[in-house]
């Protein structure tokens, strides 16, 4: 078990974030969250990245617009969690990324996020030059931002049924990125990876958890 802390991003903005894991050690994940805000899954994620031996954060990016956002996965969840993304720019995001990143100075880093954290993610690859390797899980923003240069090994994990990213999406997003792992799990939807939803998909998620572990093994350690 983790627990909560506040960072101040180089903005002056201060905010929370979960940490979780051995503090002495030599490698660190940035864990970034859905539209749900840092809540249950995302914290359970976090401490499972803890239990394979990394030092963890997972900065609350939903903070700069209210404070201590926990959404379930209702419709209504869902409603407030798009209102909620829609309220934060895209810098802002970033430098609170990069306050998390900061937090685990002297690791090698690697950044692993889902749905919005997906997309997250691959501008943690993109946007800064802090993580040695990227994860993106069903990230609907990343066709959007395909054509973006990666600074660091890039892996992305798709749902064949997600309603909101087409499979011509991905193939888009295959060809401008030809160095990426991309993976699709033929029948899952979004949020495959979450076992507090309807569209949880045990298989795929263990499926999907396991090459991102042999990923970041391979890139940081």
């Amino acid at each position: 078990m983790g627990e909560t802390i506040q960072l101040k991003a180089a903005d002056g903005f201060s905010f929370s974030a979960y940490v979780a894991g051995p503090k002495d050690a030599t490698k660190g994940i940035v864990v970034i969250q859905e539209i749900f805000g840092v809540n249950h899954h995302i914290r359970d994620m976090a401490d499972r990245f803890a239990a394979a031996g990394y030092a963890v954060v997972a900065p609350a990016l939903f903070d700069r617009v209210e404070k201590g956002v926990e959404l379930g996965y209702t419709q209504d969840d869902i409603g407030k969690g798009r209102d909620f993304r829609m309220k934060l720019s895209d810098p802002q995001v970033m430098l609170d990324v990069e306050a998390a990143a900061g937090h685990l100075s002297g690791k090698k880093l690697g950044i692993v996020g889902y749905c919005f954290g997906g997309t997250v993610a691959w501008w943690g690859a993109t946007r800064t030059t802090k993580f040695a390797a990227s994860s993106c899980w069903y990230g609907g923003g990343i066709p959007g931002t395909k054509d973006e240069k990666p600074n660091c090994p890039v892996q992305m994990h798709f749902g064949e049924k997600d309603a909101s990213i087409p499979m011509s999406d991905v193939d888009a997003v295959r060809a401008a990125q030809p160095k990426a792992e991309v993976y699709v799990y033929m029948g899952a939807q979004h949020g495959f990876g979450c076992d507090e939803r309807g569209s949880f998909s045990k298989p795929d998620y263990e499926l999907a958890q396991k090459r991102t572990l042999e990923f970041f093994a391979k890139h940081i350690g």
